[in-house]
Protein backbone atom coordinates (compact mmCIF):
# COMPACT_ATOMS: atom_id res chain seq x y z
CA UNK A 1 0.00 0.00 0.00
CA UNK A 2 1.11 3.44 -0.55
CA UNK A 3 1.89 5.83 1.72
CA UNK A 4 -1.14 7.99 0.45
CA UNK A 5 -3.42 5.43 1.01
CA UNK A 6 -1.93 4.45 4.50
CA UNK A 7 -2.98 8.47 5.17
CA UNK A 8 -6.19 8.36 3.97
CA UNK A 9 -7.09 5.11 5.92
CA UNK A 10 -6.66 6.93 8.93
CA UNK A 11 -8.01 10.35 8.33
CA UNK A 12 -11.36 9.48 6.59
CA UNK A 13 -12.40 7.57 9.97
CA UNK A 14 -11.30 9.74 11.95
CA UNK A 15 -13.06 12.74 9.97
CA UNK A 16 -16.16 11.03 10.00
CA UNK A 17 -16.52 10.93 13.82
CA UNK A 18 -15.33 14.19 14.28
CA UNK A 19 -18.36 15.42 11.76
CA UNK A 20 -20.50 13.39 14.04
CA UNK A 21 -19.12 14.88 17.23
CA UNK A 22 -20.48 18.22 15.61
CA UNK A 23 -23.45 17.39 14.19
CA UNK A 24 -24.71 15.71 17.56
CA UNK A 25 -23.37 18.96 19.99
CA UNK A 26 -25.65 21.48 17.14
CA UNK A 27 -28.99 19.02 17.74
CA UNK A 28 -28.23 16.81 14.92
CA UNK A 29 -28.73 17.40 10.99
CA UNK A 30 -32.41 17.60 11.55
CA UNK A 31 -32.63 21.50 11.24
CA UNK A 32 -29.82 22.58 13.78
CA UNK A 33 -29.80 24.63 16.82
CA UNK A 34 -30.28 23.21 20.93
CA UNK A 35 -31.85 20.74 22.13
CA UNK A 36 -35.27 22.05 23.42
CA UNK A 37 -35.50 22.44 27.96
CA UNK A 38 -37.17 20.37 29.82
CA UNK A 39 -40.66 21.23 30.12
CA UNK A 40 -42.21 21.56 33.64
CA UNK A 41 -45.91 20.87 34.29
CA UNK A 42 -48.07 21.65 37.54
CA UNK A 43 -51.67 21.04 37.60
CA UNK A 44 -54.30 20.96 40.26
CA UNK A 45 -57.56 22.39 41.67
CA UNK A 46 -58.62 25.82 42.75
CA UNK A 47 -61.27 24.90 45.49
CA UNK A 48 -63.59 27.71 47.72
CA UNK A 49 -65.97 25.59 46.29
CA UNK A 50 -64.15 24.81 42.78
CA UNK A 51 -63.52 28.28 41.08
CA UNK A 52 -64.31 28.84 37.57
CA UNK A 53 -62.37 31.06 35.24
CA UNK A 54 -59.98 31.81 37.85
CA UNK A 55 -56.44 32.99 36.85
CA UNK A 56 -53.86 31.14 38.52
CA UNK A 57 -50.01 32.48 38.29
CA UNK A 58 -47.01 30.25 39.30
CA UNK A 59 -44.11 32.13 40.68
CA UNK A 60 -40.51 31.35 41.59
CA UNK A 61 -39.51 31.96 45.11
CA UNK A 62 -36.04 33.69 44.98
CA UNK A 63 -34.03 34.32 48.72
CA UNK A 64 -37.28 33.27 50.69
CA UNK A 65 -39.57 36.15 48.42
CA UNK A 66 -42.05 36.06 45.38
CA UNK A 67 -39.43 36.35 42.60
CA UNK A 68 -40.41 36.46 38.41
CA UNK A 69 -43.38 34.71 36.52
CA UNK A 70 -42.73 31.22 35.29
CA UNK A 71 -46.08 30.28 33.96
CA UNK A 72 -49.91 31.10 34.28
CA UNK A 73 -53.14 29.10 33.14
CA UNK A 74 -56.93 29.39 33.68
CA UNK A 75 -59.32 27.01 35.99
CA UNK A 76 -62.09 25.08 34.10
CA UNK A 77 -65.78 24.47 35.42
CA UNK A 78 -64.46 21.78 37.81
CA UNK A 79 -61.43 24.54 39.03
CA UNK A 80 -59.06 22.71 37.70
CA UNK A 81 -55.87 24.12 35.92
CA UNK A 82 -52.94 23.09 34.27
CA UNK A 83 -49.54 25.20 34.12
CA UNK A 84 -46.34 24.56 31.98
CA UNK A 85 -43.27 26.37 33.71
CA UNK A 86 -40.63 25.66 31.21
CA UNK A 87 -37.02 24.31 32.71
CA UNK A 88 -37.69 25.65 36.10
CA UNK A 89 -36.44 24.12 39.38
CA UNK A 90 -36.73 25.08 43.20
CA UNK A 91 -39.56 26.30 45.18
CA UNK A 92 -43.06 27.78 43.40
CA UNK A 93 -45.67 29.90 44.42
CA UNK A 94 -49.06 29.92 43.19
CA UNK A 95 -51.41 32.77 43.10
CA UNK A 96 -55.21 32.38 41.63
CA UNK A 97 -57.50 35.57 41.13
CA UNK A 98 -61.09 36.14 39.55
CA UNK A 99 -62.99 33.48 38.87
CA UNK A 100 -66.39 32.64 40.32
CA UNK A 101 -67.67 29.67 42.96
CA UNK A 102 -70.50 28.53 44.68
CA UNK A 103 -70.44 29.80 48.04
CA UNK A 104 -71.28 26.86 50.68
CA UNK A 105 -73.24 28.77 52.90
CA UNK A 106 -75.45 30.28 50.49
CA UNK A 107 -75.42 27.81 47.44
CA UNK A 108 -75.39 31.03 45.21
CA UNK A 109 -72.54 31.78 42.33
CA UNK A 110 -70.13 34.80 43.80
CA UNK A 111 -67.35 36.25 42.25
CA UNK A 112 -63.64 36.44 43.90
CA UNK A 113 -64.14 40.14 45.20
CA UNK A 114 -61.44 42.45 44.24
CA UNK A 115 -57.71 42.30 45.79
CA UNK A 116 -58.63 38.66 47.09
CA UNK A 117 -56.67 35.92 46.46
CA UNK A 118 -55.70 32.35 47.09
CA UNK A 119 -52.56 31.03 46.82
CA UNK A 120 -50.61 27.70 47.74
CA UNK A 121 -46.51 27.19 47.87
CA UNK A 122 -44.76 24.34 46.58
CA UNK A 123 -41.54 23.05 48.90
CA UNK A 124 -39.62 22.18 45.66
CA UNK A 125 -40.27 21.07 41.99
CA UNK A 126 -37.71 19.54 39.94
CA UNK A 127 -36.94 20.92 36.62
CA UNK A 128 -38.73 18.83 33.42
CA UNK A 129 -40.82 17.09 36.15
CA UNK A 130 -44.56 17.17 36.63
CA UNK A 131 -47.01 17.70 39.52
CA UNK A 132 -50.52 16.62 39.77
CA UNK A 133 -52.95 17.08 42.23
CA UNK A 134 -52.17 20.30 43.87
CA UNK A 135 -54.57 21.94 46.06
CA UNK A 136 -55.63 25.90 46.16
CA UNK A 137 -57.61 26.46 48.82
CA UNK A 138 -58.03 28.92 52.23
CA UNK A 139 -55.73 26.53 53.50
CA UNK A 140 -53.06 26.37 51.70
CA UNK A 141 -53.18 30.11 51.76
CA UNK A 142 -52.80 30.40 55.30
CA UNK A 143 -50.18 28.50 55.23
CA UNK A 144 -48.41 30.25 52.16
CA UNK A 145 -48.64 33.96 54.27
CA UNK A 146 -47.63 32.10 57.47
CA UNK A 147 -44.09 30.49 55.36
CA UNK A 148 -43.47 34.01 54.52
CA UNK A 149 -43.12 35.64 57.72
CA UNK A 150 -40.98 33.17 58.88
CA UNK A 151 -37.33 33.61 59.46
CA UNK A 152 -35.79 33.68 56.14
CA UNK A 153 -39.14 33.77 54.24
CA UNK A 154 -40.54 30.76 51.84
CA UNK A 155 -37.92 28.62 51.71
CA UNK A 156 -38.00 24.90 51.59
CA UNK A 157 -38.41 24.50 54.71
CA UNK A 158 -40.15 26.92 55.81
CA UNK A 159 -43.05 25.80 53.51
CA UNK A 160 -42.57 22.42 54.35
CA UNK A 161 -43.14 23.58 57.89
CA UNK A 162 -45.99 25.29 57.43
CA UNK A 163 -47.82 23.17 54.97
CA UNK A 164 -47.72 20.80 57.77
CA UNK A 165 -48.48 22.89 60.82
CA UNK A 166 -51.84 24.37 59.01
CA UNK A 167 -52.66 20.88 58.23
CA UNK A 168 -52.35 19.91 62.11
CA UNK A 169 -54.41 22.79 62.89
CA UNK A 170 -57.16 21.33 61.06
CA UNK A 171 -56.76 17.87 60.97
CA UNK A 172 -55.35 17.50 57.49
CA UNK A 173 -52.63 15.14 56.83
CA UNK A 174 -51.18 16.71 53.47
CA UNK A 175 -53.15 20.03 52.30
CA UNK A 176 -50.98 20.19 49.22
CA UNK A 177 -52.27 17.01 47.99
CA UNK A 178 -55.45 15.93 49.52
CA UNK A 179 -58.76 16.87 48.14
CA UNK A 180 -61.23 18.58 49.90
CA UNK A 181 -64.99 17.45 49.53
CA UNK A 182 -67.26 19.58 48.41
CA UNK A 183 -70.45 19.59 50.65
CA UNK A 184 -72.70 20.88 48.01
CA UNK A 185 -72.40 17.78 46.59
CA UNK A 186 -75.01 14.93 47.25
CA UNK A 187 -73.36 12.10 49.90
CA UNK A 188 -70.00 13.92 49.03
CA UNK A 189 -68.60 12.61 52.45
CA UNK A 190 -69.96 9.50 52.65
CA UNK A 191 -68.63 8.13 49.46
CA UNK A 192 -66.35 5.36 48.79
CA UNK A 193 -62.80 6.69 49.11
CA UNK A 194 -63.47 9.53 51.19
CA UNK A 195 -61.27 9.86 54.31
CA UNK A 196 -61.76 11.80 57.29
CA UNK A 197 -58.73 14.03 56.19
CA UNK A 198 -60.85 14.85 53.14
CA UNK A 199 -64.45 14.82 55.12
CA UNK A 200 -61.96 17.72 57.47
CA UNK A 201 -60.78 19.51 55.00
CA UNK A 202 -63.82 19.97 53.29
CA UNK A 203 -65.88 21.08 55.89
CA UNK A 204 -62.87 23.74 57.22
CA UNK A 205 -63.33 25.61 54.07
CA UNK A 206 -67.14 25.46 54.52
CA UNK A 207 -67.25 26.79 58.06
CA UNK A 208 -65.45 29.98 56.83
CA UNK A 209 -67.66 30.53 54.38
CA UNK A 210 -70.41 29.68 57.26
CA UNK A 211 -68.88 32.29 59.37
CA UNK A 212 -68.57 34.92 56.48
CA UNK A 213 -72.17 34.53 55.61
CA UNK A 214 -72.86 35.26 59.88
CA UNK A 215 -70.92 38.30 59.62
CA UNK A 216 -73.08 39.46 56.60
CA UNK A 217 -70.16 39.53 54.02
CA UNK A 218 -71.34 39.80 50.80
CA UNK A 219 -67.95 38.51 49.00
CA UNK A 220 -67.05 35.30 50.82
CA UNK A 221 -63.89 35.24 49.85
CA UNK A 222 -62.84 38.09 52.31
CA UNK A 223 -62.60 35.81 54.86
CA UNK A 224 -59.65 34.29 53.30
CA UNK A 225 -57.79 37.38 53.15
CA UNK A 226 -58.62 37.53 56.94
CA UNK A 227 -57.51 34.23 57.65
CA UNK A 228 -54.57 34.39 56.33
CA UNK A 229 -53.41 37.37 57.79
CA UNK A 230 -54.56 35.76 61.29
CA UNK A 231 -52.40 32.75 60.50
CA UNK A 232 -49.25 34.67 59.06
CA UNK A 233 -48.18 35.51 62.88
CA UNK A 234 -48.66 31.74 63.63
CA UNK A 235 -51.77 32.12 66.05
CA UNK A 236 -55.30 32.77 65.20
CA UNK A 237 -56.26 35.15 67.43
CA UNK A 238 -57.46 38.17 65.30
CA UNK A 239 -54.48 40.04 65.03
CA UNK A 240 -51.25 40.11 62.91
CA UNK A 241 -48.29 40.59 65.75
CA UNK A 242 -50.18 43.10 68.03
CA UNK A 243 -52.26 44.90 64.87
CA UNK A 244 -55.57 43.90 65.19
CA UNK A 245 -56.56 42.75 62.11
CA UNK A 246 -59.42 45.33 60.39
CA UNK A 247 -62.45 44.05 58.75
CA UNK A 248 -63.00 46.69 56.78
CA UNK A 249 -63.40 46.34 52.95
CA UNK A 250 -62.66 43.19 53.25
CA UNK A 251 -65.56 40.92 51.48
CA UNK A 252 -67.21 43.90 50.72
CA UNK A 253 -68.02 44.99 54.23
CA UNK A 254 -68.01 48.29 55.50
CA UNK A 255 -67.28 49.25 59.00
CA UNK A 256 -66.45 45.47 59.96
CA UNK A 257 -70.62 44.36 60.74
CA UNK A 258 -70.87 42.94 63.59
CA UNK A 259 -66.93 42.98 65.24
CA UNK A 260 -66.80 46.83 65.41
CA UNK A 261 -64.09 47.06 62.67
CA UNK A 262 -62.03 44.25 63.77
CA UNK A 263 -61.96 40.68 63.29
CA UNK A 264 -63.05 38.80 66.52
CA UNK A 265 -60.35 37.27 68.47
CA UNK A 266 -61.89 33.51 68.48
CA UNK A 267 -62.40 33.94 64.67
CA UNK A 268 -60.08 31.26 64.10
CA UNK A 269 -61.12 28.99 67.23
CA UNK A 270 -64.41 28.31 68.68
CA UNK A 271 -66.34 30.71 66.07
CA UNK A 272 -65.30 28.77 63.13
CA UNK A 273 -66.16 26.14 65.40
CA UNK A 274 -69.43 27.34 65.81
CA UNK A 275 -69.76 27.92 62.47
CA UNK A 276 -69.05 24.28 61.30
CA UNK A 277 -72.02 23.05 63.00
CA UNK A 278 -74.44 25.52 61.85
CA UNK A 279 -73.61 24.75 58.60
CA UNK A 280 -73.59 21.00 59.38
CA UNK A 281 -77.19 21.48 60.69
CA UNK A 282 -78.29 22.92 57.41
CA UNK A 283 -79.70 20.51 55.17
CA UNK A 284 -80.49 22.70 52.36
CA UNK A 285 -76.87 23.34 51.55
CA UNK A 286 -75.06 20.72 53.46
CA UNK A 287 -75.25 17.53 51.41
CA UNK A 288 -72.18 15.86 51.95
CA UNK A 289 -73.98 13.34 54.10
CA UNK A 290 -72.17 14.23 57.38
CA UNK A 291 -73.20 15.37 60.72
CA UNK A 292 -71.88 17.01 63.68
CA UNK A 293 -70.70 13.01 64.86
CA UNK A 294 -68.99 12.67 62.14
CA UNK A 295 -67.03 16.13 62.47
CA UNK A 296 -67.52 16.57 66.54
CA UNK A 297 -63.15 15.78 66.62
CA UNK A 298 -62.54 18.78 64.62
CA UNK A 299 -65.39 20.71 66.08
CA UNK A 300 -64.09 20.01 70.11
CA UNK A 301 -60.67 20.57 68.83
CA UNK A 302 -61.22 24.05 67.46
CA UNK A 303 -63.37 24.95 70.85
CA UNK A 304 -60.49 24.30 73.11
CA UNK A 305 -58.01 25.26 70.61
CA UNK A 306 -55.75 28.45 71.82
CA UNK A 307 -55.16 29.47 68.29
CA UNK A 308 -51.41 28.54 68.11
CA UNK A 309 -50.37 26.58 64.96
CA UNK A 310 -47.42 24.61 65.09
Amino acid sequence: MTRSKKLLTVLVPTLLIVSTLLLSSCGGGGGGGTTPAANGLISGTAVKGPVHLATVTAFAITNGSMGSQIGSGTTDVQGNFNITIGAYSGPVMLQMSGGTYTDEATGFSMAMHSGDVMTSVIPSVTAGSSLTGIQITPLTSMAQARAHTMIGGMTEANITAANTAVGTYFSVNDILHTVPINPLVQNSGTATGVDQNMKNYGMAIAAMSQYANALGMPFSSGIITAMMDDASDGIMDGMMGSTPISMNGMGGMMGGGMMGGNMQSTAGTSSLATAMTTFINNGSVNKSGLTTTDMNALIMKLNGSNGTIQ
